[in-house]
């Protein structure tokens, strides 16, 4: 208990520090040209996100253009989950597996979940309004193995990324081309919440046939 307690304090006086010192962070963006320095800062500001990813994206997009933006802004995010992942599994998976043996609709959603993890992440991921969060504490707490968190969640991250760093860049130098670019992720978005929906019904039919 003390060592999850002593995890939790650290996280949560980190994060007070982004709190405070935000708007210098996001100013330092602006202006950093050490890539090394800005992806870890990027990682820093995805791991504790008291200032929404989508804007830190932004406003990195602004500062170094649409590709290097979305490939920073990428790596701090996907090195973000990671460490989250790991913070999780290794210091709350035991304690958090409990809490969810304690109710049996949640125990059948995490079986199905661990079965079809790595699609599972792979389109939550590609859904911008499904919390990151969600994800990264959900998949730590199951048994999902660290390969496949990886390769699936640094995979679904690609899309949303390139678009907040292109939103960012758009802002700044073409703002007439911003709606387009957004109606064109909404496009791809709806594909592939539609793909991950028939995907869900195929499995769901799959398993009754097995079950019959």
């Amino acid at each position: 208990m003390i060592k999850k307690l002593a995890l939790a304090a650290v996280y949560v006086a980190i994060a007070y520090l982004i709190y405070i010192y935000g708007d210098n962070i996001l100013a330092w963006f602006q202006q950093a040209n050490s890539i090394p320095l800005i992806i870890i800062m990027a990682s820093i500001m995805a791991l504790f996100p008291i200032i929404p990813y989508p804007i830190v994206g932004g406003v990195i997009g602004a500062a170094l253009g649409p590709i290097l933006g979305a490939v920073i802004t990428w790596a701090g995010s996907s090195i973000a989950s990671i460490l989250m992942f790991l913070f999780v599994r290794y210091g709350y998976q035991e304690w958090g597996q409990r809490i969810l043996a304690r109710n049996k609709s949640i125990s059948k959603i995490t079986v199905m979940f661990e079965r079809n993890a790595f699609l599972t992440i792979l389109f939550a991921r590609m859904i911008p309004f499904i919390p990151s969060i969600v994800v990264n504490v959900y998949a730590a707490l199951s048994r999902v193995s660290f390969t496949s968190y990886t390769i699936a969640s640094s995979l679904g991250k690609i899309p949303s990324m390139l678009l907040f760093a292109v939103v960012g860049d758009s802002v700044m130098s073409s703002p007439q081309n911003m709606p387009i670019t957004i109606a064109v992720y909404a496009v791809f978005i709806a594909i592939a919440l539609g793909a991950y929906r028939l995907w869900q019904k195929r499995g769901i039919v799959q398993h009754r046939e097995v079950k019959q």
